[in-house]
């Protein structure tokens, strides 16, 4: 597999195309992704999001309608998609397919599974691809996700946090923000993040 990434916007959010036999998936593609994305793709099969928040998902709509590809979310953030809850004037549609939980998918090759890691938001999950985390703004490098938003959960983030611990293997992680890390070094920081909250 092959896997490019560039920062967009004013919050540097992190895009990513993974590629494996010529086909791509589309990672939270944020504000001005849109052209990047068609320059580094030519049979791309799906976009997919980690969660809701308008800097991740706002090219959604237009590589959507351009690509005619699948637009995939937690069902607990597509209402971000839909309704531009923040009012950042982002471009609204609606998903293709609504994630629930943690759940697996098959798509042309990849296989890939959801896992639900709500706090940051009520949908903020991890997408795994074989030994790839994207984990969007659950876990970054040294740090973990806001949760003084609105819809974000105190509560929830340190369930989640504490459903982290228990993963058990080590996988490269890719965040929404920032350099990648590794399951095991945040792993190691977060009994302080559940202290902290």
């Amino acid at each position: 597999m092959k896997l490019i990434s560039r920062a967009f916007g004013a919050y540097q959010t992190n895009c990513y195309i993974l590629e494996s036999n010529s086909k791509q998936l589309i990672i939270d593609p944020g504000v001005g992704a849109t052209s990047w994305v068609l320059e580094n793709v030519t049979s791309p099969l799906a976009i997919l999001n980690t969660h809701g928040h308008f800097d991740h998902i706002w090219s959604d709509c237009e590589l959507k309608s351009m690509l005619n590809i699948p637009v995939y979310i937690s069902k607990y953030d597509s209402f971000m998609l839909e309704e531009d809850p923040y009012g950042q004037s982002q471009p609204t549609c609606k998903a293709d397919i609504l994630v629930d939980g943690d759940e697996e998918f098959k798509i042309d090759g990849f296989d890939l599974k959801f896992i639900h890691f709500p706090g940051h938001s009520p949908g903020c999950s991890v997408i795994e691809i074989e030994d790839l985390w994207f984990s969007g703004d659950f876990i970054f490098e040294n740090s973990i996700g806001r949760v003084d938003f609105p819809y974000s959960n105190p509560n929830d983030m340190k369930k989640s946090l504490e459903k982290f611990l228990k993963i058990e293997c080590d996988k490269r992680v890719y965040p929404g923000h920032g350099a990648p890390t590794s399951i095991k070094r945040e792993q190691r920081n977060t009994p302080y993040w559940l202290g902290a909250i």
